[in-house]
């Protein structure tokens, strides 16, 4: 009774921030604006609970990883036996699973999340399943360690699918893992394949999960591949108008195929939902792949226009920025232009933190 008791409390406190984070700003574009429509991911929390708990895993699987850890945490404070919403902070904190070997703090995080999932609450011999393959990722902080450590992840994942024949969302995460140990020497891309077998068969059964398209693209984020994801991408561009990195990875896939103007469209998009919820880092990547675009079809007072932004916008407030795209735009604008004395009066920044040393001539 007190479970439930704190459940309703927390969800009546809780409506109008919802409501806000699902329409403000979206134009009424889509009544569930983080994809969540098609994810079911049934636990052993409280009933009640489940709407929201499908919502934070929507948002993981569009990398939100901040609005994820939000999410579980409100989950834990109205059921604090809730096993899973401590995996689900923990799969947060590991964060991009193609951003390669993890900083000691990343893995100290991950495991701290890890052990109360496995100390919380009573799961399931599934839900155990799901933390155990969490838990083989942190075993040890070594750098050397990583590919071990993300391979017995993936064998892990196997095994909860294999277990777990009716659970799509294991499915969908055993193809992420596949897909995240996909070595970049292979030529033969047959993980990358791999993965997609195993995601193409539930996306034409589902067409709105996020992480399905998601997934797709990455599966295919290569040259001789990339025309493979088109459908997934230009899905994956409508289904979560509220969240940066969903609205920007169809740009991956279009990009490869010479699409300039999606790309431009979905960066724009992506660039004003970071602005929105105040993501530096995410609003500077899509800007990145918005100059680069515009310079490929010559625009080139458009680039300008979105290198002055953002410098604007890794000079100010939003937390950490992308220290590749504080890089990588001032460098595109130049050298796509061919402006060799622009390029090489390039100042390097100390830190990753401002652009506001960039010296070349604007």
């Amino acid at each position: 009774m007190k479970r439930l008791i704190a459940f309703l409390v927390c969800a009546i406190l809780s409506v109008p921030a919802l409501a806000f984070a699902q329409h403000e700003g979206h134009g009424g574009a889509s009544p569930d604006a983080v994809g969540s429509a098609s994810v079911k991911f049934e636990t052993s929390c409280v009933a009640p609970l489940q709407p929201e708990f499908n919502k934070a895993v929507a948002m993981l699987h569009s990398f939100w990883f901040p609005e994820a850890i939000k999410a579980f945490e409100g989950i834990l404070a109205a059921d604090g036996n809730c096993a899973m919403a401590h995996w689900g902070i923990a799969m947060s904190q590991w964060g991009n699973p193609f951003g390669g070997i993890k900083p000691a703090r990343t893995i100290e995080l991950t495991k701290a999340a890890i052990e109360k999932a496995r100390t919380t609450g009573s799961p399931t011999p599934r839900e155990r399943g799901y933390i155990d393959a969490v838990a083989v990722l942190v075993t040890s902080s070594d750098p050397g360690t990583h590919v071990a450590r993300i391979t017995a992840y993936e064998s892990a994942m196997e095994k909860v699918s294999r277990d777990n024949p009716n659970d799509t969302e294991a499915k969908i995460f055993y193809a992420l893992a596949v897909n995240q140990t996909a070595p970049a020497t292979d030529k033969t891309y047959a993980k990358n394949l791999k993965a997609a077998g195993i995601l193409e068969p539930l996306f034409e059964k589902m067409p709105t999960h996020p992480g399905l398209a998601h997934y797709i693209i990455h599966a295919y984020d290569a040259p001789p591949l990339a025309d493979k994801a088109l459908v997934a991408a230009r899905k994956y561009a409508s289904l979560a108008p509220a969240v940066p990195h969903a609205l920007h990875m169809p740009s991956h896939t279009f990009t490869r195929v010479g699409s300039w103007q999606e790309s431009i469209d979905t960066n724009k998009r992506s660039a004003d939902a970071a602005r929105r919820s105040n993501g530096a880092g995410e609003e500077l990547h899509a800007l990145d792949y918005q100059t680069y675009a515009y310079l490929q079809i010559a625009q080139d007072a458009a680039a300008k226009s979105v290198v002055d932004h953002a410098r604007e916008v890794a000079g100010g407030p939003g937390g950490p920025v992308s220290a590749f795209a504080v890089a990588a735009i001032p460098a595109r604008y130049a050298l796509e232009r061919g402006k060799w004395d622009e390029a090489a009066a390039l100042t390097p920044s100390e830190t990753p933190t401002s652009i506001a040393s960039w010296s070349a001539p604007m």
